[in-house]
């Protein structure tokens, strides 16, 4: 910030160095609170923020100043972490600091000065998700400028047990929303295997003679150590065939959000080595490209765009046809783990379904079935799609809520297992 920007902020809001420690201390003065509040925004958003950042964000303000695009930069760089957040983070600050006639009483003391209106790109659906209670409150207190317009994202700790076993297929609008940003948490680790590619380690059976005579040469050609090569721990290839048939609509877009989040490259230090994506109803489309996207957002406006037969029948016999055909250099030998999500009503053909699924389980490492349908008790497989999916899969495992997707690392572990040793 330049010193007469820095001039006129502080003619315009009486900012003084002195006066710093006033403006951050949430007992007198109104920094900290703003701030608050627009760090409970943030959350609703899905952007990860605990106490620790909102304190480095006091601080930041503290030392740069409220100049509008100082503020914006400062609190950006302790804030977000993450590059699918970045645009939310922005998007989401422009629309909080907009003007303060949107929140009068709260956001005054940080605007010196109101921008103008302009007209942007669409909100990602995070933003406006995180707002709505801001319309909300501006609407049912229009008529009154001295209001609070208060912002509190808290749910109670019963809420969040009920969110977290209420089936996707009942769940309301709004918490289908809420659900829909919890989902981007939920970690996947996915089963680790030994590559034939090498790297130096202390338990290796194979001799790195390579640094053993590196280090020879500096001890006069003796060779006092014999270091080791062991192999590189990497985990299994990932192919996710996801059913977004009528009846799979409510939890394919839950179940693509999630998958976005959990297989991301570098998520919670585990990632995939590889990871290809397709949907199918009455065919097969490669959502690859889209997954490529680091925000979630941009990732289903663009898997909309490519998905043709939305909400349509289930032929995946044909699906996995075309599968075979057009990408089967996507099953990485015999390591891939292949997840097939799916209700199992299917209307193709059970003979060529039969076939398809006889060469992907011949194709592939494992073949596990995640079906929504056995969130009941007394589920059987006697659809004739149900069935023969049932003999080819190598296991069964439920997806139909926020519970199920968080056991579900565990699951898929437990079920492979028998079959590793």
């Amino acid at each position: 910030m330049s010193g007469a920007g820095a001039a006129a902020v502080a003619a315009a809001t009486g900012w003084t160095h002195a006066t710093a420690s006033q403006l951050g201390d949430a007992r007198s003065g109104k920094l900290a609170d703003n701030l608050t509040g627009f760090g409970r925004a943030l959350r609703r958003a899905g952007v990860p923020v605990d106490a620790a950042r909102m304190a480095l964000a006091q601080q930041a303000l503290l030392l740069v100043g409220l100049a509008r695009q100082d503020m914006a930069a400062a609190l950006e760089a302790v804030l977000i972490s993450r590059e699918q957040d970045r645009q939310v983070f922005r998007e989401l600050f422009a629309a909080y600091f907009r003007n303060p006639d949107v929140a009068q009483k709260l956001l005054a003391q940080m605007l010196p000065t109101a921008p103008e209106k302009s007209k942007g790109a669409p909100r990602r659906q995070r933003v406006a998700d995180a707002l709505a209670p801001l319309r909300a409150a501006r609407q049912q207190h229009a008529s009154t400028q001295e209001q609070k317009i208060e912002f509190d994202a808290a749910m109670t700790a019963s809420d969040q047990q009920r969110l977290r076993r209420a089936d996707f297929n009942q769940l309301s609008a709004g918490e289908y929303q809420l659900v829909q940003r919890l989902v981007r948490e939920v970690a996947l680790p996915l089963p680790r295997y030994a590559s034939r590619r090498t790297c130096p380690g202390s338990r290796g059976s194979r001799p790195h003679w390579a640094a053993a005579m590196r280090r020879a040469a500096r001890t006069g050609g003796e060779m006092l150590e014999l270091p080791r090569l062991t192999r590189r721990d990497q985990p299994v290839p990932l192919l996710v065939l996801v059913d977004v048939s009528g009846s799979m609509e409510r939890y394919a877009r839950l179940l693509l959000t999630f998958l976005h989040a959990a297989t991301a490259p570098g998520q919670g230090g585990q990632g995939v080595g590889r990871r290809d994506m397709f949907a199918f109803g009455t065919g097969l489309t490669d959502l690859t490209p889209a997954f490529r996207h680091a925000d979630g957002d941009a990732m289903l406006a663009h898997a909309s765009a490519a998905i043709t037969d939305f909400a349509g029948g289930t032929r995946l016999g044909e699906a996995l046809h075309q599968l075979r055909r057009r990408h089967a250099r996507r099953l990485v030998g015999r390591r891939t783990l292949v997840l097939l999500i799916s209700d199992g009503l299917d209307t193709g053909e059970p003979a060529a379904l039969l076939q398809e699924l006889g060469w992907l389980r011949r194709h592939c490492g494992q073949l596990l079935w995640l079906n929504p349908l056995l969130r009941y008790e007394g589920y059987r497989p006697t659809a004739r799609g149900a069935e023969v999916l049932h003999r080819h899969a190598h296991g069964m495992l439920a997806v139909h809520n926020l519970e199920s997707l968080q056991q579900l690392a565990h699951s898929i572990a437990a079920v492979l297992q028998p079959q590793r040793r």
